[in-house]
């Protein structure tokens, strides 16, 4: 039996592939017998800061990852298939239907029991006879960060993480915004609602965004932001065109209404598949929740904007992963127990789910006595594992995945395009040449991996 701690994505991913190949698990999740700031429902995976998977298209590295995870057999990229909503490039879905899908899934299984308690202290049999994987994301308890810190032998690290505000639908002044994708290239109609911004508009509400009160961050020491996932009032606090060079950026989009590009837009993303909530792309904050109804309202089309839920922070705990685990995702002194998820140093929702997918494969290998193998690493999932075991420890801090990762190629094309295409064809060429030569065994037969 494998133990795993934690029903977030990478829990929830670790617990189905591990089902898949045969073995029982336990999987403890704490939601509802304790709640946290920032979750709304008790169901595994379910999605707080946004609901986008990011690019899914295989010119970025992301999507290459989500492809390499398709093709190992994953529950999340398979019910994020089944629940997405249109996002252009991107892969979006609705968030009460993608949580419900994987809890589902778990919750189904035979081999899945799923515990309703919070775990305390860690639960650790130290044999191989039953591994633990611990996934319990961002917002660890205390408690349980304590034993942690214990274990690693040292202090965590962290960096606080914001969310976007969720705005109601028909609360949108539709005759003040414009539907579009970036560049026209991703549907005929366009998958985001676009909120124009003239030069004064722009200016009046960068000054406010500058202005705004903020809520406390409680007795946590410094505020140590994320740089993929900045508060916008952070980024606005940079300069004054910082955000028209970021989030607001206009490029690629053409107002119809006046047949040319705007000085500035924020995006509405569709946030469910009734469409009757929109995400705003890029506006994570912390602003004090008055502030977000005033300053949000200053947006060219909200001016009556009714909020589903508005933006907040929280904190995001992390080890120091480097210094303690393989590119297997466990740890070096303690082969039995394995980290996966945002605590083991990764960012983002498929970098999440994709560590629990390696780990949860090489918590069987450790029950059934064989050696734990890891992806190549000119691969995108080979890649990351690579990067949380060999990073330098000195000012570590977690990562999306990225090309620069990846080896570069002998003869790379000087086309960044063609380079990128090369890198994906490789990846995948290996992908399945590593997958070809692993076998697992189950009920005392040997069987593909990833049949």
């Amino acid at each position: 039996m494998i133990q795993i701690v934690g029903g977030g994505l990478a829990g929830s991913e670790a617990a189905w592939q591990i089902a898949a190949r045969g073995i029982s698990v336990v999987l403890y999740e704490m939601r509802p017998v304790r709640t946290t700031r920032v979750h709304k429902t008790d169901r595994l995976a379910e999605l707080v800061c946004s609901n986008s998977f990011r690019g899914a298209k295989l010119d970025n590295a992301v999507g290459l990852l989500k492809e390499e995870m398709r093709r190992l057999g994953s529950l999340i990229m398979k019910v994020a298939g089944a629940t997405s909503v249109p996002a252009g490039s991107a892969l979006a879905v609705d968030r009460e239907l993608f949580a419900n899908g994987v809890t589902e899934a778990i919750e189904r299984n035979p081999l899945i029991e799923v515990r309703r308690e919070e775990v305390s202290r860690l639960p650790l049999t130290g044999d191989n006879s039953s591994p633990v994987i611990i996934a319990t994301g961002p917002l660890t308890s205390s408690s349980l960060s304590t034993d942690i810190a214990e274990l690693v032998g040292q202090e965590h690290l962290y960096f606080y993480d914001a969310i976007s505000p969720v705005v109601m639908a028909d609360s949108i002044d539709r005759t003040k915004v414009f539907r579009a994708s970036r560049w026209d290239t991703d549907s005929s109609e366009g998958d985001y609602l676009n909120c124009p911004f003239n030069n004064y508009e722009y200016q009046a509400l960068y000054e406010e965004l500058v202005a705004a009160e903020l809520t406390d961050i409680h007795d946590f020491d410094r505020a140590r932001f994320f740089e993929g996932c900045l508060p916008v009032e952070v980024m606005a606090r940079r300069g004054p065109d910082t955000l028209r060079f970021g989030p607001m950026k206009p490029v690629g989009l053409t107002d119809p209404k006046t047949g040319r590009r705007p000085y500035a837009v924020v995006q509405l993303r569709q946030d469910n598949i009734a469409a009757d909530h929109y995400s705003l792309v890029g506006f994570q904050t912390q602003l004090k929740w008055g502030e977000q109804r005033r300053v949000l309202r200053m947006i060219p089309g909200l001016e009556r904007g009714e909020f589903e839920r508005f933006g907040m922070i929280h904190r995001n705990t992390y080890i120091n992963a480097p210094t303690v685990l393989s590119a297997a995702w466990h740890m070096r002194e303690h082969p039995h127990i394995f980290f996966a998820g945002q605590i083991s140093g990764v960012e983002g929702y498929v970098e999440s789910a994709a560590s629990g997918l390696i780990a949860g494969f090489n918590a069987v290998a450790v029950v059934q006595d064989r050696p734990v193998c890891v992806p190549p690493r000119t691969t995108a999932i080979g890649a990351l594992g690579h990067y949380v075991a060999n990073a330098e420890p000195v000012n570590y801090q977690p990562t999306n995945i990225a090309f620069g990762l990846m080896p570069a190629l002998d003869e790379p094309p000087r086309n960044k395009r063609a380079r990128r295409q090369a890198l994906t064809e490789r990846a995948l060429r290996d992908l399945a040449e590593w997958s070809r030569n692993i076998t697992v065994k189950s009920d005392e037969r040997a069987s593909p991996v990833f049949s």
